[in-house]
């Protein structure tokens, strides 16, 4: 029997659960309390959960959010999302082929119709994660009665998903904090306040021109909010990307695959290929690693990756191939993703012939950039609600910028309701630029000529917004400057008589990992090294032989591990000692754990572009909107009436860019595109909800 679950993880808590029995296709199969149906089929090995009715293409996950229906399964007869429908003992899970049929329903039995909740509260937050939650604390400090609404089982956004320690202030932000930690930490003080009140698995809808904003609540009924003020921090979704192969089950975004790994502890993939080089694909290519997953490799189109260094730095020193400058041709694959093909690109960014290279591996994940969640805020500035976004919602940035921008949206929000009098600190304004800002200068690595004693080496060598090191050093040996935390740390040999205490505090707590420790007191020619290391203790041993390796991943020497370690307050980072020679001892930056992954035999197959899925609903191809096009066609709602493109469940949110694109591949300015309307309703609802029948109440069996 498959069983793809995670029973152990160096940084989460893994939770001894009861299985229950489930079934797919009559086939029986084990689920553990808390799954949703989706996380029970890749924990028992199933990726492909239906067929498209339009071609019988199969379907799997794609975002794992709820705004698309690629997973739709039928659930006991009922067709729901299985990444969003908790699994039941006994329940009976199909895939859906074709259009799906409803069960029967008695028209003689009685509905069960209740009144449309209806209320009033000064400030309706939209969005549960880092942004809403902060300006929820500041509403919540000032008295302000307000209603924080999020469409999950619980608060924190995507930092539930984030196992790593966060960049930014220590003061401002809980740098050096894991964000699964900071998610506990906001949600816990938000609840301290009792005005405010707390919907979770409550999903906005549409706000309207009567000032009101729709919700479904609990995911069962429907409710009206009119509130004075609206703040949206509702994060951002995934840029998707067209190419052949693009819409076989095995290519999903980095959010459904940390969703899977972080949040339901499945293993959904065992060579895992990542298309983009931000913090997004970098930090889950990490993540992976950390579930036992092999990398494959990375390609980042630029000619360098977009995220932090010291995150592409983690990647290339455990051995996962960084490759800049290169692009994905084509997923391979009958039913499901088999092999990845890449190319070299030139300086316009096309690809080299000759240069098609093809990777083995099953899953690829798609990380390209993220869009705002913004359609809530344009709506109530077009109605006149007054609103604000904050977070992801508003500019796109890193988690620590989106806590800090969600504290000044909730004091303005006081100020405007008249509950805070002061002016908001200007200096509040210059953290949230700084924390908002992207990486700067990159500096060579240096290294000081001393070889005695100990202290540490700081591998930490590209601008970006960060000051945990100087918080932890007992002896302030290490200072970043206060007034802009994006410059570089500097180290101090000695300090009122004292120097480095060999403590290994800064080695742990580096968000970035990207400090290693130098001591030379025991042996001045083979020096020991002090390595941080977030993986399961038991996979490295004192004894054991290993390949240290320098900053970029080129391999110095081979080593015998010396010690593994805890110290006091080392939240899950555990420290291995290596004795090398002194020639390289400084350059050390960490080890090797995944040895390179060959190439396969496959050639390429070359595929004509025309075929890349375009619109993953409804089944519509580049080629198709292409021809449009060149006929002359630039209202996209005329595309959407010939293609149904933008039809389907997701409501537009994934195609759209895309066919944007396609205009500007074929020449045609955006001034001359007519966009089409967005849809009024974030998601589908069934309209029995909005007459006051709550989810469940038609039949005894549909699931709840």
């Amino acid at each position: 029997m498959i069983d793809n679950r995670l029973y152990k993880h160096p940084i989460l808590p893994v939770e001894d659960k009861p299985l229950f029995t489930f079934y797919f296709r009559e086939q029986e199969l084990k689920a553990r309390e808390g799954e949703t149906i989706a996380s029970a089929l890749f924990a028992n090995g199933i990726r492909i959960f239906s067929f498209h009715h339009k071609d019988g293409a199969p379907q799997g996950i794609f975002c794992a959010n709820g705004q698309c229906a690629q997973c739709l399964v039928l659930a006991d007869g009922f067709p729901v999302k299985s990444c969003m429908e908790l699994i039941k003992p006994g329940m009976k899970i199909e895939p859906v082929v074709g259009l799906p049929h409803l069960p029967p329903v008695d028209p003689e039995k009685p509905m069960d119709f209740k009144p449309v909740e209806e209320l009033e509260v000064s400030v309706l937050i939209i969005g549960g994660g880092p942004a809403g939650l902060s300006a929820a604390i500041e509403l919540g400090q000032r008295g302000v009665d307000c209603l924080l609404v999020d469409d999950k089982h619980r608060l924190g956004g995507k930092l539930v998903l984030q196992t790593h320690r966060f960049f930014g202030s220590v003061e401002a932000v809980y740098a050096g904090t894991r964000g699964i930690d900071i998610a506990t930490r906001l949600e816990n003080e938000v609840r301290q306040y009792p005005g405010v009140t707390i919907w979770l698995q409550s999903t906005a809808l549409a706000v309207f021109s009567d000032k009101k904003v729709g919700i479904l609540k609990e995911n069962r009924k429907y409710a009206l909010v009119k509130p004075k003020i609206l703040l949206v921090a509702a994060g951002a979704r995934e840029k998707s990307l067209a190419f052949p192969g693009n819409d076989l089950p095995g290519v999903y975004g980095a959010g459904a695959f940390q969703t899977l790994v972080n949040r339901d502890l499945v293993k959904p993939t065992e060579e895992l290929f990542i298309v983009g080089g931000g913090n997004v694909g970098l930090i889950a290519g990490y993540h992976a690693l950390q579930a036992g997953i092999k990398v494959v490799a990375l390609v980042e189109v630029m000619p360098e990756v977009g995220g932090y260094k010291v995150h592409k730095d983690k990647l290339a020193r455990l051995g996962v191939p960084i490759l800049t400058s290169h692009t994905i041709l084509s997923a391979n694959g009958k039913d499901s993703v088999e092999s990845v093909t890449i190319a070299r690109v030139d300086d316009k960014f096309h690809p080299v012939p000759g240069t098609e290279r093809t990777l083995r591996c099953d899953t690829v994940l798609i990380a390209v950039g993220l869009d705002p969640v913004n359609e809530f805020y344009l709506k109530a500035r077009e109605f006149g609600l007054p609103v604000y976004a904050a977070g992801d919602a508003e500019e796109i940035a890193e988690a620590s910028a989106a806590i800090f921008s969600g504290k000044i949206r909730g004091l303005e929000i006081a100020r405007e309701l008249g509950v805070y009098q002061d002016e908001i600190p200007q200096d509040w304004y210059r953290t949230a630029e700084i924390l908002k800002s992207r990486p700067g200068r990159t500096y060579p690595e240096y290294f000081l000529e001393k070889e005695e004693g100990v202290f540490p080496v700081i591998h930490c060598l590209q601008e970006i917004p960060c000051d945990p090191c100087s918080a932890v050093c007992p002896r302030k040996l290490i200072e970043v400057d206060r007034t802009d935390v994006r410059k570089l740390p500097v180290y101090y040999e000695e300090k009122e008589g004292k120097g480095c205490s060999g403590c290994e505090r800064c080695v742990v707590f580096c968000p970035g990992l990207a400090i290693t420790l130098v001591d030379y007191r025991r042996n001045p020619e083979f020096p020991e090294v002090t390595i941080p290391f977030e993986f399961l203790k038991e996979i490295i041993n004192p004894g054991d032989e290993i390949s240290v390796v320098d900053i970029a991943g080129q391999e110095l020497a081979r080593s015998r591990v010396t010690s593994v370690k805890s110290i006091k307050g080392n939240d899950r980072t555990i420290l291995v000692k290596v004795q090398v020679p002194k020639a390289v001892a400084k350059k050390v930056s960490g080890l090797k754990l995944q040895p390179e992954i060959p190439e396969t035999a496959e050639k390429y197959l070359e595929r004509i572009s025309d075929e890349a899925i375009i619109c993953r609903c409804e089944r519509v191809t580049a080629g198709e909107i292409r021809k449009l096009i060149r006929e002359g066609i630039r209202d996209i709602n005329e595309i959407k009436t010939i293609t149904r493109a933008g039809m389907g469940p997701c409501g537009a949110k994934t195609c759209t860019p895309l066919v944007h694109r396609l205009f500007r591949e074929e020449g045609v300015p955006e001034s001359e595109i007519v966009d089409q309307p967005k849809r009024p309703l974030f998601i589908e609802v069934p309209l029995g909800l909005f007459a006051g029948l709550e989810k469940g109440k038609e039949s005894e069996h549909e699931p709840r």
